[in-house]
C-alpha cells in the first residue's frame, strides 16, 4: 500500500514552522522560516501593546517552509495538510477575502494588518464589550462560555478598535477573518469570506460563538456595544466546523507553486495551542501547558455541566470533536524573560543560558524577591489586561540572577492559579504534560513548575508538536483515519522526560504562592 504524508503548518508569533510526518507520526522532514518584516520591527509598538502581522510575512514564509520540506520527498504521496495558528489575530477582508494589507494603498497600514492575538491596544473596546453584556437583558449571556470576561485579545474588541481608529480600514472593509482560517482559504483558494470555511475553535472561543444562540452573538447586541459593528455579524458567518473536517484540497495556483497534486486535502484551521494538544495526545483529565512565549493550559473532558468561571472558554468540539475544550492562559510567559533581558542589554549582550545557571544556586526563597507574571496583562484567572508586572522584596543586594529566578517563580504561581481555578470547579486533571520551547530548553523552569504544582510534569518529545496535531487533523480530514482518538493512538508524540515534585521545595512554594497570591491582590483589588 502507498505511504501517505501529512503536513503540519504551525504560524507562530515570529515565524511559521512545517513538519512532514507519516501515518506513525514519524518526522520526515521540517523547515522553519522568520518573519521577514515583524524580524526587523516593522509595525509594531510594544510601548502601545501593538502588535502587527503583515500578511506578506505569512506568505512567503509559507511558501518557504512548504518548498523545503518537500525535497527529495514523494510529492505524489502527500495526501494532507493541517493549519495552525495563533489566536486571536484577525485580519480586514475585502469582498474576495483578500486582506486590506495586500492592496497598494493599504501596503503600510498597520491596521489593515493581522492583529497578532498579544496586541491589547483594544482595552476600551474589551471594556466595553463587558459592561454591554453585563447589562443585557434581550438574550442569552454571551460571556457564560468565555469565563465571563471578554478579553482585549479576542476577536470583536479587536474588530471594534481598528474601525473605531481607522476611517480609511472600516470603508474598505468588506468582513473580517482569523488567521487559522485564512490560511486554508488560500491554500484552497476558497477565500471568500462568506463561503469560506471558518474554524469551530476560534469562534467559540474568541468570537462567542455558540450552537445555543445560532451562531455569533445577534446584531442586536452588537449593534448595543457600538453602531460600528452594524451589519457585521451577515458578512460573516453562522456555521463552523471542527479541525477534523475538510476546508477544501489544494487550489491549481498553490498546486503549481509545491508540484503537488490537487487532490491534497487541507483540514480547517485551529489555534495553535489546540492544535498542539493533539500532537501531545490530549485526553480527559490530561492537561496539557504550551509554554513558548506565552502559555496556555488545554483540557478536554466528555461534558461540562457548568460554566466555568474565568477562564478562556469551553467550546463543543474545540480540540477534539465530541469533547468539550476547556482553555486557560497566561498572556506573558517566555515574553517575561526576553523582556528582562532586553533590559540588562542596554550596554553588553546578556545571556539567559548564564542567568539561568546562577539561578539554579538559588535555593527557593533565598533571595526574598517576588515577581508578579502580569508583564502582558492576566489572561486567566479572570482575564483583566490592565494588570502590570511588578516586583516585591528587593534590595541593595538582590542581583540579576535573583531577580530572574523570582521570575520563574512568578510565571510558575501563575500556572497553579490556573490549575486551582479548575480545581475550584470541580475540574479533575489527573496528569500534566508540558510542550513548547520551554519545557525544551528550560530545567530550571520545568522543576519549577513541578515543584509549585506539587505535580509530576512529562515533557512531549520533539519540538514540532502543534505542527504535528496539525499533521494528526490532516491525517482524519484525508481519510486515513476514522477519527481523531484513533489517528493520535498512532502518531501523538511521546513523553521524553519527566520532573518530579521535590517534597522540601513544595514546602517553601505553598508559602511564597500565599504571598504572591497576596501581592497581586494588595495591588490590583
Amino acid at each position: 500500500m502507498e505511504e501517505k504524508l501529512f503536513i503540519g503548518l504551525d504560524f507562530g508569533s515570529d515565524s511559521v514552522r512545517a513538519v512532514l510526518v507519516d501515518s506513525n507520526g514519524r518526522e520526515r522532514a521540517s523547515s522553519v522560516s522568520k518573519y521577514r518584516r515583524w524580524s526587523e520591527g516593522k509595525y509594531s509598538d510594544a510601548a502601545q501593546c501593538q502588535f502587527r502581522h503583515h500578511p506578506l510575512d505569512y506568505l512567503e514564509s509559507m511558501e518557504f517552509v512548504l518548498t523545503e520540506v518537500l525535497k527529495g520527498q514523494p510529492r505524489n504521496c502527500v495526501a494532507g495538510i493541517g493549519v495552525d495558528a495563533t489566536m486571536s489575530t484577525p485580519c480586514a477582508v475585502d469582498r474576495d477575502g483578500v486582506p486590506l494589507a495586500l492592496h497598494d494603498e493599504f501596503a503600510d497600514d498597520p491596521d489593515a494588518m493581522f492583529v497578532l492575538w498579544k496586541d491589547h491596544t483594544a482595552l476600551t473596546e474589551a471594556e466595553r464589550i463587558n459592561q454591554v453584556a453585563r447589562d443585557w437583558k434581550k438574550g442569552p449571556d454571551y460571556l457564560m462560555y468565555c469565563g465571563g470576561i471578554y478579553s482585549s485579545e479576542w476577536f470583536w474588541s479587536k474588530v471594534l478598535h481598528v474601525l473605531r481608529h481607522s476611517s480609511t480600514v472600516r470603508k474598505a472593509a468588506f468582513s473580517w477573518v482569523e488567521l487559522c482560517d485564512w490560511i486554508p482559504a488560500v491554500l484552497t483558494g476558497h477565500s471568500s469570506p462568506l463561503t469560506m470555511a471558518r474554524g469551530r475553535c476560534s469562534a467559540g472561543h474568541k468570537a462567542m460563538w455558540n450552537a445555543q444562540w445560532s451562531g455569533l452573538p445577534s446584531e442586536e447586541f452588537l449593534t448595543a456595544i457600538d453602531p460600528l459593528l452594524s451589519g457585521l455579524r451577515e458578512r460573516l458567518y453562522s456555521e463552523t466546523s471542527t479541525m477534523d473536517k475538510v476546508a477544501g484540497t489544494l487550489s491549481r495556483k498553490w498546486s503549481e507553486k509545491l508540484g503537488l497534486p490537487e487532490t491534497v486535502t487541507v483540514a480547517v484551521g485551529g489555534g495553535d495551542a489546540h492544535v498542539g494538544t493533539i500532537g501531545a495526545g490530549i485526553e480527559p483529565g490530561k492537561m496539557v501547558m504550551v509554554v513558548g512565549t506565552s502559555a496556555c493550559h488545554m483540557l478536554v473532558a466528555p461534558s461540562v455541566s457548568k460554566c466555568i468561571r474565568g477562564i478562556c472558554g469551553q467550546v463543543d468540539g474545540s480540540i477534539v470533536p465530541g469533547l468539550t475544550g476547556l482553555e486557560a492562559g497566561q498572556a506573558s510567559f517566555g515574553d517575561v524573560f526576553a523582556w528582562f533581558k532586553r533590559l540588562l542589554e542596554w550596554s553588553r549582550p546578556v545571556s539567559l543560558a548564564d542567568l539561568e545557571r546562577e539561578a539554579v544556586a538559588i535555593r527557593p526563597g533565598e533571595s526574598g524577591t517576588l515577581a508578579l507574571d502580569w508583564f502582558n496583562g492576566r489572561r486567566t484567572p479572570f482575564a483583566d489586561e490592565q494588570c502590570r508586572g511588578a516586583f516585591c522584596g528587593l534590595n541593595l543586594g538582590t542581583t540579576a540572577p535573583m531577580m530572574y529566578r523570582s521570575l520563574v517563580d512568578g510565571v510558575s504561581f501563575g500556572t497553579r492559579a490556573i490549575v486551582d481555578r479548575f480545581a475550584e470547579e470541580g475540574i479533575a486533571i489527573e496528569r500534566v504534560v508540558a510542550l513548547g520551547g520551554i519545557a525544551q530548553k528550560s530545567p530550571l523552569v520545568m522543576q519549577t513548575l513541578a515543584d509549585v504544582l506539587n505535580r509530576p510534569i512529562g515533557i512531549i518529545a520533539g519540538g514540532e508538536t502543534c505542527g504535528l496535531g496539525g499533521a494528526i487533523f490532516a491525517s482524519v480530514a484525508a481519510g486515513a483515519f476514522p477519527d481523531v482518538p484513533t489517528a493520535m493512538k498512532s502518531m501523538a508524540a511521546n513523553i521524553e522526560t519527566t520532573y518530579v515534585p521535590d517534597p522540601s521545595n513544595v514546602v517553601v512554594y505553598d508559602t511564597l504562592y500565599q504571598k504572591y497570591l497576596d501581592f497581586g491582590k494588595r495591588l490590583y483589588q
